[in-house]
């Protein structure tokens, strides 16, 4: 970790050290969900919590998502903080009724007389071979309907701040972290991930992207450990004289279109690199939010996404690096936009 001014975290300790801090601030915090408890979760978000602050504030659930969800919801109007663990995003379709029917509507039915500050965390994103339905992203699903706050981090430093921030907002946040950034030794990841996080507590606001690499011929719209795979390829086609903007969403509800816009007004070109599915997601959303920006935009050639292709993510190896956007595939984009 090295000393305390340069202390580096994966994204599985930062996103626990998060919800360490405000569970020690705040009595009312709480964590559920399968195996975060004994196990710290399967993608090591949680690990810790149990030693620190005992079986009655970090549980371990049944198998039975509708009910530990629909729990953490009932808590939250009562007035808890809950974090509740979706172990997979993939396994949404068996609580879907309690996310968006009740903690995505319910302030709104109340005439906003009723909280919810409910942080649901649940692992995306493939790359290490877990099929159809343990492998997608599906955001941009949940994105699509009002109510719910959506957060991507794609780094240890971004990851405990926004954990932090999402524990002390009112409204229901889902909270979406990627497994191959997590930093887990038993599975090949991005070491960018890793990243210098202070040890006092601090907040990522939402609604704030970031431009982590400025360049001045084309802007790269990326979030997730897509982030790390578009750095890669804007670092190669920089020995090539070609420069590359790359901006980081980190959250998709609010969405920082300020950000989008300025850059795309400065380059003259867009690409859009996503992990979630092609048709009527993410990627779209951002063209069309460009395109209804023309009036202050000078496009000097045609918008390119590149997205998950519509199918289910396979198993194979090779076909799931087929499906699935890779560092390469956005370097060769790019060079045929600037051709």
């Amino acid at each position: 970790m090295g000393n305390e001014n340069n202390r580096e975290l994966t994204m599985a300790a930062a996103i626990s050290e998060g919800m360490a801090q405000e569970m020690e601030r705040d009595e009312n915090v709480f964590v559920m969900g399968e195996d975060v408890a004994k196990y710290g979760g399967i993608f090591g978000a949680t690990g810790g919590l149990l030693d620190r602050f005992g079986a009655d504030r970090v549980m371990d659930t049944p198998i039975s998502e509708t009910a530990f969800i629909g729990a953490a919801t009932g808590a939250a109007a009562e007035g808890m903080r809950p974090v509740v663990e979706l172990m997979f995003v993939d396994f949404f379709g068996v609580c879907m009724d309690q996310i968006y029917n009740h903690m995505a509507k319910n302030i709104y039915m109340s005439g906003g007389n009723v909280k919810l500050p409910v942080v649901l965390t649940t692992a995306i994103g493939g790359g290490y071979n877990d099929a159809a339905q343990h492998s997608q992203c599906l955001y941009g699903l949940f994105a699509h309907v009002p109510g719910l706050k959506i957060v991507v981090p794609s780094n240890a430093y971004d990851a405990k701040g926004m954990m932090i921030e999402a524990i002390r907002d009112d409204n229901p946040v889902m909270y979406f972290f990627h497994k191959g950034i997590m930093g887990l030794l038993w599975m090949a990841y991005f070491t960018g991930s890793t990243t210098h996080v202070p040890e006092e507590s601090y907040t990522v606001p939402f609604g704030k992207a970031k431009v982590v690499r400025e360049g001045n011929d084309i802007t790269l719209v990326t979030l997730s450990q897509m982030v790390h795979k578009s750095m890669q390829a804007a670092e190669t086609l920089e020995s090539d004289g070609i420069s590359v903007e790359v901006i980081d969403l980190r959250t998709l509800v609010p969405l920082d279109k300020d950000t989008i816009l300025n850059s795309v007004a400065k380059t003259n070109r867009l690409c859009v690199a996503d992990e979630d599915y092609l048709s009527f997601g993410l990627s779209g959303e951002i063209v069309a939010i460009v395109a209804e920006n023309l009036d202050s935009i000078d496009l000097t050639c045609p918008v390119k996404r590149l997205a998950v292709k519509d199918m289910p993510i396979p198993y194979s190896p090779p076909l799931e690096n087929a499906a699935i956007p890779q560092s390469s595939d956005i370097e060769n984009t790019i060079r045929g936009m600037m051709a």
